[in-house]
């Protein structure tokens, strides 16, 4: 299905300005459809065929749907669009007209003409149509709950038609909530509330306001109700400014041990402040978890810093123990486990800092790949160069994958560059010792190549076997932690090349990675 800035830009002249303002009421007309107990559609006139498109459609929450079937990218003229015409030539709402029928769906038609105002505040032309379609099914004498609900329904449409709805979304702020079930309480130009939902009063009996809303002063209720000042006169500011026409940032009132969202809209119909409708949510619950989850992840990350301090306590005993060796071989062995567990130790350390578990894995592998050119047993200096990136990798991924990649480097580094007076010398003219780490992901799977331009793989080696300790842990990691696989192979241009093709279907994050 097409979005609606594709449906825009194919069938209108509309402007870039002008596609970002139907965005927006996209974006905001739950509360609208859920008001008005109907369907909208946002209909935009096509170039030169006198008919309309229908780029957008929200159904309501509250009453049953006038429309079974999706609308969107529907295309309809005639008389099917006579009242859309009538919104969009004259720029007023149009509510005139019998119900009409889909299938066996009585339904009434409604238009709003959507306006975009000027730079200068100034009522602006019309740009589409938001059609309103009642389903007539379940017609009934309307409740105090449902007539409040349509006199506010009635002011936004009037708002849309000048222009003002939906107000400006604040930073941070991504969705619309709250809702308009969750409770909704209406004010007069005063401040005084009119109507309370029956849910809106239960959220305000969970702050300690056991008696009726209505007459209330909401500001002052506010700044009384809120177990903070400094967050009873922000909540209270927000109502007040409402009432002034502006449109404030949600608020959150904690008080007795509740919390309470609440989103403030001024209703200015034709230009005239008339009030504000204000929707609150009981978040008690949300906020509990909240903060039960930040103690979870404090926790964590203390662990992980603690995993990190013990690992790195075993990496110096077994350093103080391979200097306390006198056989060579040993040592070689002590060294190469110290560097083991400080790759690890380098994950945990990592996720010690992190809000979840997960880490950005690019750095990580730049420190690895530094320490495996300062620690390696050779006299030769070698380069390292990462191409492409790791993006964000799960911890059970990352900390299988750094043994994997300190192995191979220290291997590229001591093998394919030998030490001086080894049988393999550097040649004058010889390109600079390098290797390099490429990472590609694509879909849900991660491919790594470390390649180097060294010596390359000695005479009648065993790629899929190998007596070396280092590589047997590669392996076992690869294909058993990692459930991937790997293979070493003379490189393009010489020197030796190992490829890893590791499946990221455990959960690994996509939204920060690259390649």
């Amino acid at each position: 299905m097409s979005t609606l800035r594709d449906l825009a830009e194919e069938h209108t002249r509309l402007r870039r300005v002008d596609i970002d303002h139907l965005h927006r009421i996209a974006g905001d007309w739950q509360l609208l459809s859920d008001l008005s107990f109907a369907d909208l559609l946002l209909w935009v006139p096509v170039d030169g065929e006198g008919s309309f498109l229908c780029v957008a459609q929200v159904r309501p929450t509250t009453a049953p749907t006038a429309y079974q079937d999706d609308q969107v990218g529907r295309i309809v003229g005639g008389p099917e669009v006579a009242h859309l015409e009538v919104a969009y030539g004259q720029g007023r709402i149009w509510r005139e007209g019998d119900p009409v029928w889909y299938g066996d769906v009585p339904a009434r038609h409604e238009a709003i003409p959507v306006r975009l105002r000027t730079a200068d505040g100034e009522s602006g032309e019309v740009i589409a149509v938001v059609g309103r379609d009642t389903n007539l099914s379940t017609a009934r004498t309307p409740s105090q709950l449902e007539l409040n609900y349509l006199t506010t329904a009635d002011d936004l449409a009037q708002m849309i038609a000048d222009g003002t709805f939906p107000p400006p979304r604040h930073p941070g702020e991504t969705t619309s909530a709250p809702r308009v079930g969750d409770g909704l309480v209406r004010l007069d130009a005063g401040g005084k509330v009119t109507y309370a939902s029956p849910n809106a009063q239960s959220a305000y009996r969970r702050l300690g306001h056991a008696s009726l809303l209505v007459g209330e002063d909401l500001a002052v209720l506010h700044r009384r109700l809120a177990g903070d000042p400094l967050e009873g006169t922000d909540a209270a500011n927000g109502i007040l400014a409402a009432l002034r026409g502006e449109a404030p940032p949600r608020r959150e009132i904690d008080a007795r041990g509740a919390t309470m969202l609440t989103r403030a809209l001024p209703l200015i119909p034709a230009g005239v402040p008339i009030g504000a409708l204000v929707l609150v949510r009981d978040i008690t619950e949300v906020r509990r978890r909240d903060r039960a989850l930040i103690t979870k992840d404090a926790t964590i990350r203390e662990i992980h810093h603690r995993v990190k301090n013990n690992l790195q306590t075993v990496a110096a005993l077994l350093r103080l123990q391979a200097r306390r060796v006198a056989m060579p071989e040993a040592r070689v062995a002590l060294e190469e486990s110290v560097r083991r567990v400080a790759s690890i130790a380098l994950v945990h350390e990592t996720l010690a800092m992190s809000s979840d578990e997960a880490v950005e894995f690019d750095g990580i592998v730049d420190r690895v790949a530094k320490a495996a050119t300062e620690v390696a047993a050779t006299e030769v200096t070698v380069a390292m160069r990462r191409t492409g990136t790791f993006g964000v990798l799960p911890a059970e991924i990352a900390t299988s994958l750094v043994m994997v990649l300190n192995e191979l480097l220290l291997n590229a580094v001591e093998h394919g560059f030998p030490p001086a007076g080894d049988d393999a010398p550097v040649t004058l003219g010889a390109p600079q010792p390098e290797v390099v780490v490429a990472a590609n992901r694509l879909r849900r799977t991660l491919t790594v190549t470390v390649t180097d331009n060294g010596r390359g793989l000695p005479a009648g080696f065993d790629t899929e076997g190998g007596a070396k300790l280092g590589l047997q842990i590669v392996r076992a990691l690869v294909t058993g932690e990692l459930r991937g696989t790997i293979e070493l192979r003379p490189g393009t241009d010489g020197g030796t090349e190992a490829f890893l093709a590791l499946p990221l279907a455990r959960s690994a994050p996509e939204g920060r990675s690259g390649g």
